[in-house]
């Protein structure tokens, strides 16, 4: 391991993160009796102009009224290049921010975005004396945040988590496609002819390098990557093979746009039982191996080391 260690965030539970509009109150109750780990109130995508002042005071009416105490509770303020920003964050953190985990930043695009919203929330702490302190989750969505990653990823102790952003992180690349996520049909590999007339198709993940980006940074600065949303709430496999590419990749958690999703993101982001025991034969094996002077030891017919339970390590902690 490298001299410099890596100062891992604040753990928290974070394989499904339910968006709900802060226009639609109604929805507030029901959002708390899901199962979802995360919820966030948006002030930001699902609210029209004209609702944002409302949705504002909704928000700040629910988090004094209703019991979060069960949930890890965010709110979605909107981007900084927006004249509803500052009192999304004066209005809501000093109302309620004692009730509040996490405060969602979207379009990150610079370091100074996030050392700008630390210095405001900072003061507003202090002012108010709340106990508790505001961690950040910050999406990356566009061009210029992707650009920037690992100086976002490491402008506050605040910061938590890095999200995928797809939609707006497709707009801003000008990617030709206007699905939410998932597969495009033109990202695909062609084969040499296999036969006279015969060739085959391979889907690709057009999403891979900027997932794979997100992930490679979010974990070398110690915050938790989270896979965004998946647009086609109807398609339940769809969704399924989204998450498990993420999660392949190392993302603990993946949005939940519509509540059908909250199960399917909390199936796929918790291991198997026949990972975790797999996992704990690794742990077993090489605990046997290292009593015995071994760096090395054969499981099942394969060599494991002390890289094999750095993983299996890393997995079992999924269940901490």
């Amino acid at each position: 391991m490298s001299f410099s260690e890596t100062r891992e965030t604040k753990a928290r539970l974070n394989r499904s993160e339910l968006a709900v509009p802060g226009s639609q109150s109604k929805f507030f109750e029901k959002a708390l009796q899901s199962p979802a780990d995360v919820i966030f109130l948006d002030l930001e995508d699902a609210v029209a102009p004209d609702q944002k002042n409302q949705a504002r005071k909704n928000i700040i009416e629910a988090l004094n009224d209703l019991d979060w105490s069960s949930k890890t509770v965010s709110v979605r303020i909107n981007g900084l290049d927006t004249h509803w920003m500052y009192r999304d964050i004066i209005d809501v953190v000093e109302q309620a921010g004692q009730f509040i985990d996490l405060i969602m930043v979207p379009k990150v695009g610079t370091s100074s975005d996030v050392y700008a919203l630390d210095m405001l929330v900072t003061q507003i702490e202090n002012a108010k004396g709340f106990n508790n302190r505001i961690g950040f989750e910050l999406i990356i969505e566009t061009a210029l945040g992707m650009q920037n990653l690992a100086q976002i990823a490491g402008a506050s102790t605040r910061n938590e988590s890095l999200h995928f952003g797809v939609a707006d992180y497709a707009a801003s690349t000008q990617a030709r496609t206007t699905n939410i996520g998932g597969p495009n049909p033109n990202y695909v590999v062609l084969t040499d002819p296999l036969t006279q007339d015969a060739r085959e198709v391979h889907w690709g993940d057009m999403w891979h390098y900027a997932l794979s980006k997100m992930v490679v940074v979010a974990r070398a600065n110690g915050l938790r990557p989270i896979d965004g949303p998946f647009g086609d709430y109807s398609d339940a496999e769809g969704y399924k093979a989204a998450a498990y590419r993420a999660s392949a990749l190392g993302c603990e958690g993946k949005w939940a746009i519509h509540p059908s999703q909250i199960a399917l993101a909390n199936e796929v982001m918790s291991p198997s039982e026949e990972e975790i025991e797999k996992a704990k034969q690794i742990v077993a094996a090489m605990n046997s191996a290292e009593e015995e002077g071994k760096g090395a030891v054969s499981l099942d017919g394969k060599l494991i080391d002390f890289a094999s339970i750095r993983q299996a390590e890393a997995l079992l902690s999924k269940l901490a």
